[in-house]
């Protein structure tokens, strides 16, 4: 299943969302989500013990000025990107 996370984990029940996720799914981070990505984050780190699959959208790290502060963890895609992983995950959540 494909997660995209829009919202900023300060504002949602994100501890309720990770139960949510397993090792077979795949999580993109949009807009205010994005911050998860930050190296060091305790949230990326719990994100990270579901073992999904970890993507962020280029154009929202950008935006947010986060370009220099992301994990290594997170692969940045494009909206091109995004379209494929919609393509291959047949079932979405969005949060």
């Amino acid at each position: 299943m494909l997660y995209t996370l829009a919202t900023s984990p300060f504002s949602c029940d994100f501890s309720a969302v990770l139960r949510l996720i397993t090792d077979k799914d795949v999580v993109l981070l949009m807009q205010d989500g994005v911050v998860v990505a930050v190296q060091q984050s305790p949230y990326l780190d719990a994100l990270q013990k579901t073992g999904a699959q970890l993507y962020a959208l280029d154009v929202d790290i950008n935006a947010r000025g986060l370009q220099n502060s992301l994990s290594n963890a997170v692969s940045v895609i494009t909206y091109q990107g995004f379209v494929k992983l919609t393509e291959v995950q047949k079932q979405h959540f969005a949060i």
